[in-house]
């Protein structure tokens, strides 16, 4: 499955059972914001287990809240962040502390963070 939503917010792509997003420069990434991309989760994986990647080509905040509420939708089982600046690696660490920290993971690297998922997701 190969599919491609362009949002307000950045760019949501779907491929197998993961969710990747490249979100805009400079945007606040809020509960609003979340709340659409777990709803394209819904409607994409039906239920089944999902994993999400957030490809961070872009700086932007976000609002630790989404976490709580991620954590509550029960198809989403992982999340990993790819950003390689270390501002960028220093906040995603902080935001772990927000989410379930044995179920997200911080990546320089888009393809070990695809290594990850799949084999995370493998396991459900």
């Amino acid at each position: 499955m190969s599919k491609k939503y362009e949002l307000d917010f950045g760019i949501v792509r779907i491929f197998d059972n993961i969710l990747i997003s490249e979100l805009n420069e400079g945007i606040l990434f809020d509960v609003a914001s979340n709340r659409q991309l777990l709803d394209i989760g819904t409607q994409e994986f039906h239920g089944k287990p999902y994993g999400y990647i957030s490809n961070r080509i872009f700086s932007y905040a976000v609002d630790p809240l989404v976490y709580r509420e991620s954590a509550n939708h029960t198809s989403l089982k992982a999340i990993a962040v790819v950003t390689n600046n270390e501002i960028g690696l220093k906040a995603a660490q902080l935001e772990q502390n927000f989410y379930k920290k044995d179920r997200f993971k911080v990546f320089t690297s888009y393809k070990e963070a695809l290594a990850w998922m799949n084999g995370t997701l493998a396991d459900f």
